[in-house]
């Protein structure tokens, strides 16, 4: 049977851009449920813009989203189903320790071990910087589903796809990696005095912690994320207002 040229054109053009099964499924799934909770925040789905943040200490991942200029609402948090190691940064291959900075989610795996997985933009140029020449940082640090960690951050398989979607979606309309900020935990003045509790001034920790505060203070303050760099003499963070 002969298929008319341009019945075979649109055949091609479809099955170029369809999605892999796993994403098909969840589109299928979640999509109602994810409409509805961005119904619920007022905010535009998809939107012009998104941001993730997470505590370590308290395991939980928050949503933010909102106008490309205006002040973000949030719109879900999922709590960790499992994450390895400690407070404090991950600083080199092996040390189990899931990352604490300023890095973007630049890579959407839908054919992951663990469900569905979003790669963490680590390392950048302040891990590698701390990581000390010649020391492998490690990598591969992902945010995904089916509750095991080495280094990355778990959540449960059904909230993984609301996620994944969320992130995918934002990213394809936006065309801009979504950034995530990794807090060993909410860094508000009771939370830093915790971490620095039995440790010295001049302990490196307390520093680095520092270094991460007032990416924090600036979006607890205004709800629109902090612009971060790098200060290559040293690996240290810097943290600016919001243009």
């Amino acid at each position: 049977m002969r298929i008319p040229l341009a019945a075979l054109l649109v055949f091609i053009a479809l099955t170029a851009h369809a999605e892999p099964s796993r994403v098909a499924a969840a589109r299928k799934a979640r999509t109602p449920a994810v409409a509805a909770l961005f119904k619920s925040a007022g905010v535009a789905w998809p939107p012009e813009q998104m941001y993730l943040r997470a505590f370590k200490h308290e395991k939980e991942l928050e949503v933010w989203a909102g106008p490309k200029s205006g002040p973000l609402v949030k719109v879900k948090t999922y709590p960790f189903c499992y994450a390895s190691g400690e407070l404090g940064p991950k600083r080199r291959q092996g040390d189990l320790q899931v990352p604490e900075g300023f890095y973007t989610i630049d890579l959407f795996n839908p054919y992951s071990d663990y469900h569905l997985s979003m790669r963490v933009s680590y390392p950048n140029a302040a891990d590698r910087f701390h990581s000390g020449r010649g020391v492998d940082p490690g990598g591969a640090i992902m945010v995904h589903g089916n509750c095991v960690s080495i280094g990355c951050i778990a959540i449960q398989d059904e909230p993984i796809e609301e996620l994944y979607l969320m992130v995918l979606d934002t990213h394809a309309k936006t065309k801009r990696n979504v950034p995530i900020h990794l807090f060993p935990r909410r860094l508000d003045a009771g939370g830093l005095k915790a971490l620095e509790q039995g440790r010295p001034a001049t302990d490196p920790l307390v520093a680095f912690w520092r270094s991460l505060q007032p990416a924090y203070a600036h979006f607890e303050e205004s709800r629109r994320v902090p612009v971060t760099s790098i200060e290559k003499k040293t690996g240290t963070y810097v943290v600016k207002p919001a243009r």
